[in-house]
């Protein structure tokens, strides 16, 4: 068995037909959450054996003030929107920031969103760690979020997408619920029986910030199209049953003044909709498991 297989279902994918009902709260057709990744990255960070920290020379300026840029700027043009169209979802947190910047935790958890890990540093990856030290990783990553906040941290997304072969045996064994590392599926899903009790949340990174508007270069105009069309079809699909869109944004992308536009708009687009619930995504998790899965034959977890 591939490693792959052994994570995730194995194909073929179920024909739709055969997918269990998903029903969500209120009739609604889409659960729709968004998850800005608050970041902190080292101007000088360890070396990892398999990926540079930067691009360029240390100290890298330019970048690490960019990324900077979005804790001390953007990511207050973008609280400023969540409260003006109500949002409240779940902040993608690299733990150091409760240590080095936590007046802009604070400001998420005044609000009440959930914060699940993203481990410490955005510049200290999984790659090359062993089981024993990604599952050290976690839980202080996972401890250093629940000191700060009160709130037990129930998911997780890998510090810059970066996995091992022992990443999900990490993740089970520290007794986090979700993952948002799998891009997979348009809908919640349970991992294999090894992983017993934990979903995958659907996190498009199709629709990140970063890899749209500047990985690939699209400009604003189409980035805020690709959403609608995204959101639109999955609005259409979720009549049968409940689809999910998940936003992964960066304050130092979308709340660069050139930028925070499209976030207003896309925000508004999702507001136009009465039938559309916007969650967390342990909420997705729970709702999922407790009503969909224990009432599906077979599929209690």
């Amino acid at each position: 068995m591939t490693w792959a297989q052994d994570v995730w279902p194995p194909y073929p994918r179920p024909q739709k037909s055969q997918l269990p009902v998903i029903e969500w709260p209120n009739g609604a057709r889409v659960a729709f959450w968004v998850a800005p990744n608050i970041e902190f990255y080292e101007i000088n960070p360890p070396s990892n054996p398999v990926r540079p920290p930067w691009p360029r020379p240390l100290p890298d300026v330019l970048n690490t003030s960019w990324r900077d840029y979005g804790n001390r700027v953007g990511v207050w043009r973008c609280l400023e929107l969540f409260d003006q169209y109500g949002i409240v979802s779940s902040v993608s947190l690299n733990s150091a920031m409760c240590t080095h910047l936590p007046e802009v935790v604070g400001a998420f958890c005044d609000r009440g969103w959930e914060l699940f890990s993203h481990g410490i540093y955005n510049t200290r990856y999984l790659y090359g760690l062993s089981l024993e030290q990604e599952i050290a990783v976690l839980r202080e990553s996972c401890q250093e979020i629940e000191a700060f906040c009160g709130q037990k941290v129930r998911g997780f997304l890998a510090p810059a997408l970066t996995y091992n072969e022992s990443t999900f045996d990490s993740l089970a064994r520290t007794g986090l619920r979700y993952t948002l590392d799998l891009f997979h599926e348009d809908v919640p899903l349970p991992l294999n029986s090894a992983y017993k009790g934990m979903v995958s949340v659907p996190y498009q990174v199709e629709l990140n910030d970063f890899h749209a508007l500047v990985v690939l270069g699209m400009a604003a105009e189409l980035y805020l199209q690709r959403f609608k069309d995204q959101f639109d079809r999955l609005y259409e699909e979720g009549a049968g049953s409940g689809t999910v869109v998940g936003l992964p944004l960066h304050p130092y992308v979308i709340g660069m003044p050139q930028y925070v536009w499209v976030l207003e708009a896309i925000l508004a687009h999702v507001r136009a909709y009465d039938d559309v619930w916007i969650a967390t995504a342990a909420d997705i998790a729970d709702y999922y498991v407790t009503r969909v899965l224990k009432r599906t034959p077979g599929g209690d977890t």
